[in-house]
């Protein structure tokens, strides 16, 4: 291939323009609608907001779930990890909350959320699928779609995220409230791991290599709650990471858990015996998110996680014996 300098740092479109379209990961339309109206250029790489600039997270982020926004609430702001293992209905989650915001959007307020979706290293069948369903439901106008599909080159699959995540800066930096969805970052790290291979860096853990911490870092501190000075706007993130039979410890799902402000954790068991969400209350967390719950959902959800880790107890013993106390019996 012949290769050509531009001679300028790589930037994305950004801007209310960019709702409702499909584009890859230099932000080149791929739905056919044509080129994109009026918009601004955004760098894809810049330097998450200071310290100054922030506020602490403390309104809320509705999933429409009753399992998320009870017992590990998500603040606008906030980075919340979904992990788990394939078809444990991560994507489902991201989805649902996207859907849930129409009921908000649709007043017109400044509370309005939009949406930016990161497909990496996805099939094309699955992201057409995904704008079907977005667009049947009236949710597409609020929403913008990147993709970077497994066909795509290593590092389109690497730069996919930050372009979004500069799409979603545009609302962030100018008042208004965004969610970013990337699904998913183990596919980016597997990305990235391939071209420094090719770029002979020395391979570190798992041959990902040494900076595969910072690459993920820089990308999820872009996510910020603004303060009052500087707009009060949000980017609320909500990355993705595939595990490996249920193992939370392997190299990429603690770098990213370490890295967010809490996790949602999916399990295939509790899937498959027909609780789904699957969330195993047990091991998720949020760890901001309560200050950002609605005062009725915590009045009623006050003491339900208490009531659920004393019943799982319980429950355990149960397997054992069938002649249960009175006290043990009224729990179950």
């Amino acid at each position: 291939d012949l290769v050509k300098r531009t001679g300028s740092i790589v930037d994305v479109p950004a801007g209310k323009a960019m709702l409702g379209r499909v584009v890859d990961a230099l932000g080149v339309p791929i739905d056919g609608r044509g080129a994109l109206s009026d918009h601004e250029r955004r760098r894809v790489e810049v330097k998450a907001p200071g310290i100054i600039e922030r506020k602490s997270v403390h309104e809320p982020m509705q999933t429409g779930l009753k399992a998320v926004d009870s017992l590990v609430p998500i603040g606008r702001g906030q980075r919340e990890l979904l992990i788990g293992d394939r078809q444990t209905g991560k994507t489902a989650i991201a989805i649902d909350t996207i859907l849930n915001q129409k009921q908000m959007n649709s007043r017109g307020t400044s509370e309005t959320l939009y949406c930016v979706y990161v497909a990496i290293g996805q099939k094309r069948s699955t992201v057409a699928q995904l704008v079907q369903i977005l667009s049947e439901a009236n949710a597409l106008e609020y929403s913008i779609l990147v993709a970077a599909t497994a066909s795509d080159p290593a590092p389109l699959q690497f730069l996919a995220p930050y372009s979004g995540c500069a799409m979603g800066e545009y609302f962030r930096d100018n008042g208004m409230h965004a969610l970013i969805i990337y699904d998913d970052l183990s596919k980016q790290a597997v990305a990235y791991r391939q071209m420094s291979l090719l770029l002979r860096r020395p391979p570190g853990r798992e041959a990902f290599p040494g900076d595969v911490f910072y690459l993920h870092s820089r990308l999820l501190e872009r996510a910020a709650k603004r303060s009052d000075q500087t707009g009060a706007g949000s980017l609320t993130a909500l990355p993705v990471i595939e595990t490996q039979a249920g193992d939370v410890s392997a190299y990429i799902p603690t770098n990213v858990i370490s890295i967010t402000d809490g996790q949602i954790c999916l399990e295939t068991e509790l899937f498959y015996r027909g609780i789904r969400p699957a969330i195993n209350v047990g091991l998720s967390v949020s760890r901001v998110g309560s200050a950002a719950q609605l005062r009725a959902m915590k009045q009623v959800c006050g003491s339900f996680k208490l009531e659920l880790a004393q019943y799982r107890e319980v429950a355990a013993f149960a397997q054992f014996g069938s002649d249960l106390d009175a006290a043990t019996q009224a729990l179950l």
